[in-house]
């Protein structure tokens, strides 16, 4: 980030040039791996994007008894719940943090977009493989398939947000992740810093303004 001239850059690239010629697997990705990916790889982390969308039903259930939480409270619990469904949760390994990390970054949306649906009286949706990061959680959240524009809009809007530095949570993460504490735990540091009204919690403040 340099806020001062207005610029984001990831890895290299300026957002602006993300924002308008990649997609959210594609920047992940990135971000993960330091380069952009050559089709057959982004081929096979789309695939594990996609096949690590679903949460257990002992998750659902959780959220529904929660469901008149906070939403960012109940991000933090489902995450963390995760962990115990999660059979190498103590394996810190690069590879092994990598592996949980797209599988994390897969179900958070499951869970925004349930929450959601059962606070609302509907039942939660499955995920569609058939649909990319930003359709299905659209797909998810509103029940019906998104158009192209629509589905893409979401998509830069994921890309935008999707890292802003060493910020208070992401810096908050890592002190968590330092210990050698397993990436869930971390995350949950991340989701639950994130939530203050001097960090994310602010956009929060500007919506209801």
């Amino acid at each position: 980030v340099i806020g001062d001239i207005g610029r984001l850059i990831y890895r290299g690239y300026d957002i602006h040039d993300l924002a308008e010629n990649s997609t959210f697997e594609e920047t992940v990705y990135l971000m993960m791996h330091g380069q952009l990916p050559k089709q057959a790889e982004l081929d096979e982390f789309d695939k594990a994007l996609r096949a690590g969308r679903a949460i257990p039903e002992e998750v659902i259930s959780l959220i529904t008894t929660i469901q008149k939480g906070h939403p960012m409270d109940v991000l933090r619990t489902a995450l963390s719940a995760l962990a115990a469904f999660e059979p190498d949760v103590d394996d810190v390994s690069h590879e092994g943090t990598l592996r949980k990390g797209i599988k994390l970054a897969a179900q958070a949306p499951t869970i925004v977009a349930a929450h959601h649906r059962i606070r609302s009286g509907e039942k939660p949706l499955d995920p569609d493989p058939s649909l990319t990061h930003a359709g299905n959680f659209l797909y998810m959240l509103l029940g019906e398939k998104p158009d192209e524009d629509t589905a893409r809009l979401m998509d830069k809007d994921l890309i935008v947000h999707l890292d802003h530095g060493s910020n208070a949570s992401s810096f908050a993460a890592r002190v968590t992740a330092s210990t050698l504490a397993d990436i869930h735990g971390a995350v949950v540091t991340g989701v639950s810093t994130l939530k203050g009204p001097l960090h994310g919690g602010a956009a929060e403040g500007v919506m209801k303004m």
